[in-house]
C-alpha cells in the first residue's frame, strides 16, 4: 500500500510539472520590440505591423513574423525614407493549425535579433 502511495505521489507530482513546464503563446494586444536603431510594434487592432528606423546610420531594419512552424508569413523593412514601414497580416486563431506567432527584429548592419514573445489572437 504504503510502494503504491508513493508511486502515486511521484507520478502526480511528475504530471504537474509537465504541465507547468508547457509553454503557451501570449493573447496579443499592441507588442512593441526595439533596439538601438529602430523598432518593430505589432498593432492589434487591424493586425498592423509597424518597422522603424530612427537612426540616420546607413543601415535599414527588418521586422520578420513567423508563425509555429518557423515559416515566415511576413517581412518588411525601414530605411532611406521618413516615416515608417507598415503592412498588415491577419494574426487569425485557427484551432489545431497555428497555435503562435513570433515577431524578428535586426538592424541590416549587422548585430543581434530581437524576438518577441510569442503570441496569437
Amino acid at each position: 500500500m504504503r510502494i503504491a502511495m508513493k508511486r502515486m505521489a511521484v507520478g502526480g507530482a511528475a504530471a504537474v510539472a509537465l504541465l507547468a513546464g508547457t509553454a503557451t503563446a501570449a493573447q496579443a494586444g499592441d507588442i512593441t520590440i526595439s533596439n538601438t536603431h529602430g523598432h518593430m510594434k505589432y498593432i492589434d487592432d487591424g493586425d498592423v505591423f509597424q518597422v522603424c528606423d530612427t537612426k540616420a546610420d546607413g543601415h535599414g531594419v527588418e521586422g520578420v513574423v513567423v508563425n509555429d512552424r518557423a515559416t515566415r508569413v511576413l517581412s518588411l523593412d525601414d530605411g532611406g525614407d521618413a516615416g515608417c514601414d507598415k503592412k498588415g497580416y491577419n494574426i487569425g486563431s485557427s484551432p489545431g493549425l497555428l497555435s503562435w506567432y513570433q515577431m524578428q527584429f535586426s538592424w541590416q548592419g549587422g548585430g543581434p535579433t530581437v524576438y518577441s514573445e510569442k503570441f496569437d489572437e
